[in-house]
């Protein structure tokens, strides 16, 4: 089941952005999908369902948007190396 939501913008926003409006909503997508990854409030698989990506090419807008891949903090992998 999918939704919708509008949103209503000013053209100048898109001029400015130098962007069609299909092309900005798809960025806008990746954009929210991969700041709600690094925020941990979705996985990688959730992350690229929102973004309409494969995985690894979430993985790739991860990178770009220099956002790590890995949700563990330095504690968390700590520990885990502690335990062995």
């Amino acid at each position: 089941m999918a939704g919708t939501v509008q949103i209503e913008l000013p053209m100048e926003v898109l001029s400015a952005l130098k962007r069609a409006p299909e092309a900005f909503v798809a960025e806008m997508r990746i954009a929210a999908a991969v700041k709600w990854y690094e925020l941990g409030m979705v996985s990688q698989s959730k992350g690229a369902e929102i973004a309409g990506l494969s995985r690894a090419e979430f993985l790739d807008a991860l990178a770009r948007y220099q956002v790590s891949a890995s949700q563990y903090t330095v504690e968390e992998i700590a520990a885990e190396l502690g335990r062995e």
